[in-house]
């Protein structure tokens, strides 16, 4: 038993000596210390020996042992210390090189223009107010003045979940909320997004964003919501930037209006943008039916109210010179880091 716990020692010690890397090593430690290995199976046979052999040889077997266990410690000191040399130098950084530049983000076009709108409203003392985008058919349409066989309840034209349930097609559902949970006075604008089924080109999307406006009070008057967005227009285009409305029909306003603003072309002498108007569509706009207010609990004969939808893609796209609102969704990096 001597001779094999001598052989072992020095074996191992060889395979010490030749090791280079920690994988190398564990293995050692394994053959030789490990429940199967070498040593563990010459200690098992020390029940063989003779009472006067056992203390020589278990002596000679811890000292084996010993020595084992502290040239693998040497050795792994070893490699941990050239292993972190090597890694230090393959890390090593010139600190004389000019830094890394980082490159900043930067807010979408959409949602800067968004802040402006908001930041316009909230010092008129407007707040802002949300809705829910999955909406019940009667917030989006019915309490609209749009009755079940309104064409914009068509299939064709509207996303629905369930004959009840769709994706709202105009924040004006919000103001519905409002007002059947707020008595007036009300001032509020609602910006979200909204869905139509309208088929992807350079101005329509199946999803964009939309702005609204309300307010309901105590002798509301068409002038009212002329000047509120002659001041919006001209904080947004300039001050030189003028509007026009034209009569329109909206179910939910009466009377109602078309808002435009002055061609930025041509500035109102008519040009191929424009279409030869001198004035260019943005927006819609009227005062709130009273059968509106009425179905919200607000008596119609005491007080009255104005509201307004403009289009975010719209506003950002005039304000920006964009030609086509996919730009807008496609994030594409060459086009957002104007911004």
């Amino acid at each position: 038993m001597k001779e094999q716990l001598e052989a072992i020692h020095s074996a191992a010690k060889q395979a010490l000596d030749a090791c280079s890397d920690v994988k190398t090593l564990e293995q050692i430690r394994v053959q030789y210390l490990g429940k199967k290995g070498a040593l563990t199976g010459i200690l098992k046979q020390m029940g063989k020996l003779s009472a006067e052999e056992r203390p020589a040889m278990g002596q000679l077997a811890n000292q084996v042992r010993s020595d084992i266990e502290q040239a693998l410690a040497d050795k792994q000191q070893k490699l941990s210390e050239r292993l972190l040399k090597e890694k230090l130098e393959a890390e090593t950084v010139d600190i004389t090189l000019p830094g890394k530049e980082t490159k900043i983000g930067s807010m979408h076009p959409l949602h800067i223009v968004e802040q402006e709108i908001r930041e316009i409203f909230l010092g008129l003392g407007f707040s802002v107010a949300d809705g829910p985008e999955v909406e019940y058919d009667y917030y989006n349409f019915e309490a609209l003045n749009l009755p079940p066989d309104h064409p914009a309840r068509d299939t064709q034209d509207t996303f629905y979940i369930t004959n009840n349930i769709l994706l709202r097609t105009q924040t004006s559902s919000v103001q519905v909320h409002v007002m059947e949970n707020q008595k007036p006075p009300i001032r509020i604008i609602s910006p979200g997004r909204v869905y139509r089924s309208d088929a992807v080109d350079a101005t329509h999307s199946p999803l964009f964003h939309q702005v609204e406006g309300l307010v309901v009070d105590k002798g509301i008057t068409m002038a009212d919501l002329k000047g509120t967005l002659e001041l919006l227009m001209q904080r947004l285009y300039g001050e030189e930037c003028k509007i026009r409305l034209r009569p329109h029909h909206f179910p939910f306003t009466e009377p109602s209006a078309e808002v435009d603003i002055i061609c930025f072309h041509c500035h109102g002498e008519g040009c191929r943008l424009c279409k030869g108007e001198g004035y260019i569509e943005l927006l819609g706009a009227g005062m709130v039916h009273p059968k509106i207010l009425e179905g919200c609990g607000i008596d119609s004969s005491v007080y009255s109210g104005f509201a307004f939808g403009l289009g975010l893609e719209r506003i950002a796209m005039r304000r920006y010179n964009i030609g086509d609102m996919r730009l807008l969704f496609e994030n594409d990096y060459r086009f957002l880091e104007q911004f």
